[in-house]
C-alpha cells in the first residue's frame, strides 16, 4: 500500500483508509470481535495506517475495539474519530458542534480508544446551530492541549467548510486540514461545489459509501427483483438508490470488471480512488474476505480509457454557475478571445478533468 499528504499538512497517510464502522454488532449488521480482528490485521499486514472510526459507530463498540486492536503499536496508525451524534437520547447537548459537546465527546472518545490523543478530529454533521466561531475556536483549543493532532470536517456544506478555514486562517487557528464526503459513481454531486472548494483549499478528500450503498458490488442489478429488501441496508439509504440510471451505472462497472478480471468492487473502489491524489477511499468489510477483496483493488488500476467509459455513464450535471461559466461563449465574454492564448496555471472552467 501506498501513501499519501494528508492535504495541506505533512501526515502520510495510506492510500485506503479503513473503516470501522462494522466492528461491532449493535447497529444489527456488523462483525463479532474476532472477525473485527481478522479484518484489522489484514489492513495492518497491507501497510495500512489510517483507521476511521467514530463515537456513535456501534454506540462506542467500534471505537472501544480500535483502540484494543491498536494498542501494540499505538503510534504507528493514525486514528480518526469523530463528534457530533447524540450518544444520550433526550439530552440536547449530548451531540451537535458546541463547545461542551466537542469536550465531552473528546474524553469520551480518549477513553474508549484508551489513547490521550487522537491524530485526526472530525466534525461529523454540521449541526446549523453552532457559529463557526464556536467551532474552530473550540477545536484549535484542543490541538494546543495536545489532545487533537488534525482536524477535518465531515457531511457539511462547501461554504460552511470555506468559512470556517478563511475564519481560522485570519485568526491563527487551527484549520481543517480534510472533507468527508459520500461519493461514489452513483454519488457525484459533490463535484459542483465540495470538491472544487477541497482543491482550491488543497485539503484531503476522504470518501465513504464508495460502492454506492451495495449497487455496485452487483447484488442489486442482478437480483430478480432489484426493488425488494434483503437486509437492513437495501431497506435503508440503499433503497433510494435503486433508480434505472445507478442500475445502468452498475451494468457498465460489471462489464469492466469482467474484462480486467477483477470484481465490481474492486472496479468501483479504484474509479473512486483515481480521481486525484487527494482521494482516500474509506473501505470497510464485514469479514476478512471482503477486506481481502478490498484491498486487492490495488492490484487493478484502471485505465484512462476504462476511466473515461465510467465517467461517460455516471456524469452529471453540475448545473449553474459552472455549466454556464464554462461555455466558450461565455468565456471569450470574460477574456475577449484571448483566453486561448493565456497561459494559465489555474483552468479556464474547473470542471477540466474534475477531479483528477
Amino acid at each position: 500500500m501506498n501513501y499519501k499528504l494528508f492535504g495541506p499538512s505533512g501526515l502520510r497517510v495510506s492510500e485506503l483508509s479503513l473503516g470501522t464502522l462494522t466492528f461491532g454488532e449493535e447497529m444489527g449488521w456488523g462483525a463479532d470481535k474476532a472477525e473485527s480482528r481478522r479484518v484489522f490485521d489484514l489492513y495492518a499486514e497491507a501497510g495500512g495506517n489510517f483507521l476511521d472510526t467514530a463515537n456513535k459507530y456501534n454506540e462506542g463498540t467500534s471505537e472501544a475495539w480500535t483502540g484494543e486492536f491498536i494498542a501494540r503499536e499505538r503510534d504507528r496508525f493514525v486514528v480518526a474519530t469523530k463528534f457530533s451524534l447524540n450518544m444520550r437520547a433526550g439530552d440536547p447537548n449530548a451531540g451537535g458542534n458546541h463547545r461542551k459537546g466537542i469536550v465531552q465527546s473528546l474524553e469520551a472518545s480518549l477513553k474508549r480508544l484508551k489513547t490521550d490523543y487522537v491524530d485526526l478530529y472530525w466534525l461529523h454533521q454540521w449541526d446549523f446551530t453552532t457559529r463557526v466561531e464556536e467551532v474552530m475556536r473550540a477545536l484549535d483549543d484542543l490541538v494546543r492541549a495536545g489532545k487533537v493532532l488534525y482536524l477535518g470536517i465531515s457531511d457539511a456544506p462547501a461554504w460552511i467548510v470555506a468559512q470556517s478555514n478563511t475564519l481560522a486562517e485570519l485568526r491563527g487557528w487551527s484549520a481543517f486540514a480534510g472533507i468527508q464526503i459520500d461519493y461514489s459513481l452513483i454519488e457525484r454531486t459533490s463535484e459542483r461545489e465540495l470538491l472544487p472548494m477541497a482543491k482550491a483549499f488543497g485539503l484531503a478528500v476522504t470518501l465513504w459509501g464508495v460502492v454506492g450503498q451495495g449497487i455496485l458490488t452487483g447484488k442489486f442489478h442482478r437480483a430478480a427483483d432489484p426493488n425488494a429488501p434483503a437486509d437492513t441496508l437495501r431497506a435503508g439509504m440503499a433503497a433510494r438508490r435503486i433508480t434505472e440510471r445507478n442500475l445502468a451505472i452498475a451494468h457498465r462497472v460489471e462489464e469492466i470488471a469482467k474484462e480486467k478480471g477483477c470484481t465490481m468492487t474492486q472496479v468501483a473502489i479504484n474509479w473512486a480512488r483515481q480521481q486525484g491524489q487527494q482521494m482516500i477511499p474509506i473501505v470497510g468489510a464485514r469479514t476478512r474476505a471482503q477486506a481481502k477483496e478490498n484491498f486487492g483493488c490495488l492490484a487493478y488500476p484502471l485505465s484512462e480509457s476504462e476511466l473515461a467509459r465510467l465517467d461517460a455513464a455516471s456524469r452529471i450535471e453540475l448545473g449553474f454557475p459552472h455549466d454556464f461559466l464554462a461555455m466558450p461563449r461565455i468565456i471569450s465574454q470574460r477574456f475577449g478571445g484571448t483566453e486561448n492564448a493565456l497561459e494559465n496555471q489555474r483552468p479556464l472552467s474547473h470542471l477540466t478533468h474534475l477531479p483528477r
